[in-house]
């Protein structure tokens, strides 16, 4: 009697339903396979991770993965219930030697992660024991080793995942914080691809009304006010569009990471706060003037977002052309960022507080961007105000300068922290924490946002091709009706789905043509 246990796997499954185990359509051995059989697409591949550990899981997706099923755990005819975990030994099928011991599932097409039958093989994580079953697998006519990326390509092709929802499977495997985490989840969930499938419909439906008038309203069977209907849905789909793309990057922001600059005069400890950030010794400190002269990156997680935090060199008039270089780019490097930290020695601060206070305002406009205008200098989402070394302060002073900054309108978010003390620093990762929130946006509420360049690039397509039918609608119909398939093209081009088969069903289901 073989062990079942009938939990279910998760490890591949898309569809909870169950087809039942399906008639035998190959031998129970691997010998005198049917003609044609070994010329199949079987593809295999170890599908967690590399390296040891406790369970390894070996993926074969294609028409010979029942074959491999029975070769390598020793079955008779009949598959096991699909989904169902079997307890077997797996053995190599031309030496008939035991490999390991584990459990194998069975996926018949076309409920599976693929589309086709699938198999897994759940085995010791050791690397002798992979190495075997991977190699047995290859021993079985028919089977080949798979490419990168394989198997979610066959998922896709076989109408199991939109382009979109690929593209969150691959941000979720490669989400390094919690906000990626969830932003992937729900994009690979589909709801970026149900928003987009819905203005596809529409656009379809559209389309259809438009090509249906060209071709049949002179028949008189096409109603009156087809066209004044489709106007307003294309007015509709502009509007909900344009909302979309006014998102402000959140949404690549936190796939990509938020792209943080560390900026201000030398020796104003801007080294000295990376390698306290990043809590180790990313960049070199001295009191030398001018020590930093290219970008020092490193990667963080702030609060469950990603930072890409960038020390540069500092701003300053240099004769030395290694520094100038230096400056330049830190300079390129501050208009690119989203978020800038203007570090400022407390030490250099005039002890009046009111004189301090227009110091700063002057040293934020050196800093600022060139291409800045002079009334967005203190944008509190682009730059915040770390005043370093308050430890070399009064408490007098500090207090006093404090109230002054506050008092004053126009300033950005305001941190006096010492970097040597460690002081202040947990207020400053709060402010911190919170314009990373701001700028990336909760991943979780709202309409989903875009996280991809190329979607923006297709949307703002689709956007410019709806203007051509508006632009041409009383002037040349047929032209108008281009803008409106171009739209749906540039649509379809970010799921990956668009056909004209559909756009003839909606006109042959919506109007009363061809009886």
């Amino acid at each position: 009697m073989e062990n079942v246990d009938q939990s279910q796997s998760s490890a591949g499954a898309t569809d909870s339903s169950c087809r039942g185990t399906p008639p035998c359509r190959f031998l129970s051995t691997c010998d005198g396979l049917p003609v044609g059989l070994a010329d199949a697409e079987t593809i295999f591949a170890l599908s967690s991770g590399h390296g040891r550990c406790g369970v390894a899981v070996v993926r074969a997706s294609g028409p010979a993965s029942a074959t491999a099923l029975r070769c390598m755990a020793g079955l008779s005819r009949s598959l096991p219930p699909p989904r169902t975990a079997l307890l077997r030994s797996i053995t190599d099928s031309q030496s008939k030697e035991v490999l390991d011991r584990g459990l194998v599932f069975w996926f018949p097409a076309p409920h599976s992660f693929t589309g086709e039958d699938s198999v897994e093989f759940h085995i010791h994580g050791g690397p002798a024991v992979i190495t075997a079953v991977l190699q047995a697998l290859g021993s079985v006519p028919g089977m080949r080793p798979a490419e990168a990326g394989e198997f979610t390509r066959r998922a896709f092709q076989a109408g199991k995942l939109d382009l979109t929802e690929v593209e969150g499977l691959g941000d979720l495997i490669h989400a390094e914080t919690e906000a990626q985490r969830r932003q992937a989840l729900r994009q690979m969930s589909g709801e970026l691809g149900h928003l987009y499938q819905d203005w596809t419909h529409k656009l379809k439906r559209c389309l259809a009304h438009v090509e249906a008038f060209i071709d049949f309203s002179e028949d008189e069977l096409i109603e009156d006010g087809v066209l004044n209907q489709v106007d307003r849905w294309v007015c509709d789909l502009q509007a909900e569009m344009e909302q979309h793309l006014k998102d402000e990057r959140r949404g690549e922001r936190l796939r990509s990471g938020v792209q943080v600059v560390i900026a201000g005069a030398t020796n104003a400890g801007k080294s000295s706060l990376l390698n306290t950030l990043c809590q180790r010794p990313a960049a070199i400190v001295s009191p030398i003037a001018g020590t930093t002269r290219d970008i020092v990156e490193t990667a963080l997680d702030i609060g469950g977002f990603p930072v890409l935090l960038s020390d540069t060199a500092g701003l300053r008039e240099s004769q030395d052309l290694v520094e100038r270089e230096g400056v330049r780019r830190a300079r390129e490097r501050v208009e690119q960022a989203d978020l800038t930290l203007v570090v400022v020695d407390c030490a250099h601060l005039p002890s009046d507080a009111q004189q301090a206070a227009a110091f700063l305002q002057e040293h934020l406009r050196s800093v600022l961007p060139t291409q800045e205008q002079p009334e967005t200098v203190f944008a509190a989402d682009r730059f915040l105000l770390l005043l370093n070394k308050t430890d070399l302060l009064p408490e007098e002073q500090r207090q006093k300068l404090d109230r002054e900054l506050r008092r004053v309108s126009g300033f950005p978010p305001v941190c006096l922290i010492s970097c040597h003390t460690n002081e202040g620093l947990q207020d400053f990762l709060t402010v911190l924490h919170s314009s990373v929130k701001t700028l990336c946006g909760d991943p979780l509420s709202g309409a989903p946002t875009l996280t991809q360049a190329r979607h923006r690039a297709h949307l703002q397509q689709c956007f410019a091709a709806l203007a051509q039918y508006q632009r041409y609608r009383d002037i040349d119909l047929a032209l108008a009706a281009e803008g409106v398939r171009l739209a749906l093209t540039s649509l379809g081009r970010i799921t990956g789905r668009v056909g004209a088969e559909e756009i003839l069903d909606i006109i042959f289901k919506d109007f009363c043509i061809g009886k």
